[in-house]
């Protein structure tokens, strides 16, 4: 399963107002912030005042690294995506685990949505709204796909997976399912699947898709 690095092509223009390191405190501070309100509170409850008080600095300091709670959320979104792009890089699957393997990276994508709950909800929301963050979003889920299409490629060509529909359009209808089947493990909607009937249900989908028929291995 093909994986690629999701840095240069997750990056967007966030508007901030002047150039500061990345690790800078006070902003890494009211990420955090927003990261900790997310967990209990809506995006649209959340105030500039709200983050700025949580980060410890003034509301004008505030505008001197971002220039709205939308970039905030933006800047987190790049975030998560990144996190999720290191964690599917570091898997290493085996040709004789194929079920292990897909499952292994629809795991990753879960769980590391899941560890960032809030953010990831508020941003699926505010993807109708905010055009930034659909732009995000879809770069994003643009990635995923060619991901999948590069690994149904891959297993098509040592003969683990016979020729079928193109592997893009497949893995564009297998990366949509996902997102909404996740989408409702994290936000608790019924009807919901626990974490583990999704990663199975998934998985099962997957082969019966890739496979044809899924492979006993």
């Amino acid at each position: 399963m093909a994986t690629s690095s999701a840095a240069a092509r997750t990056r967007s223009a966030r508007g901030r107002r002047g150039a500061r390191a990345s690790g800078d405190d006070r902003e890494a501070a009211i990420l955090a912030t927003a990261e900790k309100l997310l967990e209990t509170v809506a995006f649209a409850d959340i105030s500039i005042d709200d983050l700025a008080s949580g980060a410890g600095i003034s509301r004008p300091t505030f505008y001197f690294y971002f220039a709205s709670k939308d970039d905030v959320l933006l800047a987190l979104l790049d975030r998560l995506v990144q996190r999720s792009e290191t964690a599917i890089a570091g898997l290493t699957p085996s040709a004789d685990a194929v079920r292990e393997g897909w499952r292994d990276a629809l795991g990753v994508y879960l769980d590391t949505f899941a560890a960032q709950r809030g953010v990831a909800l508020a941003c699926a929301d505010a993807r109708f709204r905010n055009e930034r963050v659909r732009q995000v979003w879809d770069r994003a889920t643009a990635l995923w796909v060619d991901n999948t299409a590069a690994g149904i490629e891959s297993e098509r060509a040592r003969g683990a997976a016979p020729a079928g529909r193109p592997a893009r359009e497949l893995a564009i209808a297998l990366n949509a399912m996902n997102e909404r089947v996740i989408y409702g493990v994290l936000a608790g909607t019924e009807p919901a699947l626990t974490r583990e009937q999704a990663l199975d249900v998934l998985v099962d989908i997957w082969l019966a898709a890739i496979y044809l028929s899924p492979p006993q291995l």
